[in-house]
């Protein structure tokens, strides 16, 4: 799955452009070591935690790789190696030898911004999508809790503004939805399933927002990656318009997700609070 349409041209300077972040400056230069990385660009399973380590040179640094995940290429410095994803062939950093950090004497120093961390140890892939519902802490605050997806985040996408802010967003000037991007196992949960939940917490019929929260950025939609994931959308929606359901939600290909401010990341979970225009009302599939 190549996820690049979604993806902030700081990422992309990375993956595609073989771009460097500032030593000390990702997010993952701390250890993690009880999950998975992912490609940030395909969501291939990449490195473990376990196999994390801190060597003070200002990167996430890895004495081993997940077999057959990454590949390793001649740099075009005529010097060092660099290593690049097996699947999407993102740029991922450089692989050293003989330092003797650890008993692999190996270090695949990476940068944060090509990687992606998930609480799952056994992960080899992944999948994503990006939904928009209205209002997105109520939105993330229930999916995130469907049993195999492994992370999510919330952010604006479609609309025409780079690097927006929330201010800007609910200008409605923008063109940019609040959206929820959502990283999943699909050997745990399928896409399917993760849309019917989706169609079951929010008034999907709705044409001006979604309950009391008006405005085009909280309209119904579903941002797709793939030709697959399209199709059963669509699948899904003439489903329910055969019940009789007028159903407003927009499908869209992926454009760039923005991610929104820390605060609104997780919000009802730092906050204690419950969504107030988002409960789960099961359907009949």
């Amino acid at each position: 799955m190549n996820k690049y349409a979604a993806l902030t041209p700081t990422v992309l300077h990375v993956l595609q452009d073989k771009g460097t972040e500032p030593p000390f400056s990702g997010k993952y230069y701390a250890v993690l070591s009880n999950g998975t990385y992912l490609c940030r660009g395909c969501g291939l399973a990449l490195f473990r935690g376990n196999n994390q380590f801190h060597s003070g040179c200002g990167w996430p640094s890895f004495d081993q790789e997940i077999p057959g995940a990454v590949l390793h290429q001649p740099d075009r410095d005529g010097h060092r190696v660099e290593i690049i994803c097996s699947h999407c062939h993102g740029h991922l950093g450089h692989v050293f030898t003989g330092e003797r950090f650890t008993s692999a004497n190996t270090r695949h120093c990476v940068n944060s911004l090509a990687i992606e961390f998930v609480n799952d140890r056994e992960l080899l892939s992944s999948e994503e999508i990006i939904l928009a519902a209205g209002c997105f802490w109520g939105v993330e605050h229930l999916l995130k809790a469907i049993e195999g997806v492994l992370l999510t985040e919330v952010g604006y996408t479609g609309g025409a503004l780079a690097y927006p802010s929330y201010e800007a967003v609910c200008s409605t000037t923008t063109g940019h939805l609040e959206a929820v991007r959502i990283v999943f196992d699909p050997k745990r949960v399928s896409l399917m399933e993760i849309l019917h939940y989706f169609f079951e917490i929010h008034n999907f019929t709705q044409t001006n927002g979604q309950g009391p929260d008006l405005g085009s950025q909280y309209l119904s939609a579903i941002f797709y990656f793939t030709k697959a994931q399209q199709q059963i959308a669509e699948q899904i929606i003439q489903r329910l318009i055969m019940q009789g359901y007028k159903v407003a939600t927009r499908l869209y290909p992926a454009t760039t997700f923005w991610p929104a401010e820390d605060y609104h990341q997780a919000y009802y979970q730092k906050t204690g609070q419950a969504p107030y225009c988002h409960v789960r009302n099961p359907l009949s599939w």
